[in-house]
């Protein structure tokens, strides 16, 4: 069991997101386990203080120290001392497809959500292990951010999927995004499935899917494609999808 403790001062918002899918499902199965701490419980004062105003000035408030220290040390004594703690921060490492398969080894996660204009820097600096960022925007607080890696790592999980393929073949895991999908009708207004996908050839429904995987990256994520490994039959591929893509404006006929 992989189990998850979100440092929150929403634990709400994780408990509705724990009551949804696939997370859901991983949940009653026994494969995740989500649990939320509230720095509010470790306030030193009677009205549940969790911010101050920052030395130096400037605008917004500053998530105190203490508060999250007796979470953190809460949520240590749960998990054990070995317990990974993650800090979701526009500033950390960007959070891929490859990380979430990374956490999937850590048994037990921490995730501190920052609120206002972030955490008390000497709690990022003694009591979290890694930041991660999940993308180059600002948001009112860590929470989605969390419950995305949550997300991201529980489908690897095994049994988490119905059908253990899945997770393989979404996008990124591959380190191309993934093929085009289809399902009834057949004629849709006038726009038809590709007949390939028609055609009960498994070997050239294959090689049509891996092709236009090939051909959304270099269309969409031209970086995930520089980085990727091609083989002579990809690189074929990829032409033949540029080619077409060029005469016809398409390449998924």
């Amino acid at each position: 069991m992989r189990r998850f403790t979100v440092i929150t001062l929403f634990p709400e918002m994780i408990a509705a997101f724990g009551q949804c899918g696939i997370v859901r499902r991983a949940c009653e199965a026994g494969i995740a386990q989500i649990s939320t701490i509230n720095p509010r419980t470790f306030s030193t004062d009677a009205r549940g203080t969790v911010d101050d105003s920052p030395y130096g000035g400037g605008p917004g408030m500053v998530m105190l120290a203490r508060p999250l220290r007796g979470a953190l040390a809460a949520a240590r004594g749960h998990h054990g001392p070995d317990a990974r703690v993650i800090y979701l921060s526009p500033q950390g490492r960007p959070f891929t497809q490859t990380v979430a398969e990374e956490l999937t080894a850590a048994p037990e996660l921490v995730l501190l959500a920052g609120r206002y204009e972030g955490v008390d820097e000497r709690v990022v600096q003694r009591d979290v292990d890694e930041e991660l960022s999940v993308g180059d925007f600002v948001l009112s607080g860590g929470e989605i951010a969390a419950m995305a890696v949550i997300d991201a790592v529980v489908r690897l999980l095994p049994g988490a999927l119905g059908d253990a393929g899945s997770a393989a073949a979404d996008s990124f895991s591959s380190g191309l995004l993934d093929h085009p999908h289809y399902t009834r009708p057949e004629n849709l207004d006038g726009e038809r499935v590709p007949a390939v996908l028609l055609s009960g050839d498994h070997a050239a429904i294959g090689a049509w899917r891996r092709k236009q995987a090939l051909g959304r990256t270099w269309l969409r994520r031209p970086d995930l494609l520089r980085a990727a490994s091609l083989d002579a039959r990809d690189r074929a591929l990829l032409e033949e999808f540029i080619r077409e893509f060029r005469d016809h404006g398409t390449a998924q006929a």
